[in-house]
């Protein structure tokens, strides 16, 4: 198996671990963090889309895409983050709950 493969492989699993985790969960933490192992997953789909030759030069655009994803995703995880704080801080909930 080539490694461009395994990172494929890799980066399924993990956009898969990332689905499951915020289906299954109502809490807003994990599902934050599950957005996060999600994101990761398509960061690493990235990575493998920008395989190269032993002789050539490694392709830019994708590692752009990359790094700009991180700062967005690490920058949107914080702001999601203070707005489950407040959250709890206004109405004590940690979770989602079913309207009745």
């Amino acid at each position: 198996m080539e490694t461009y493969q395994i990172y494929t492989l890799t980066s399924a699993v993990l956009f898969v671990i990332g689905i499951g985790g915020i289906f299954a969960s109502k809490h807003f933490i994990k599902k934050i963090i599950a957005t996060m192992i999600m994101g990761g997953g398509v960061f690493l789909t990235f990575v493998s889309l920008a395989e190269r030759d032993a002789l050539a030069f490694a392709d830019p655009v994708p590692h752009a895409l990359v790094i700009t994803g991180i700062v967005v995703a690490v920058a949107s995880a914080a702001f999601a983050l203070a707005l489950a704080r407040r959250i709890y801080q206004l109405t004590g909930e940690e979770s989602f709950t079913d309207d009745k």
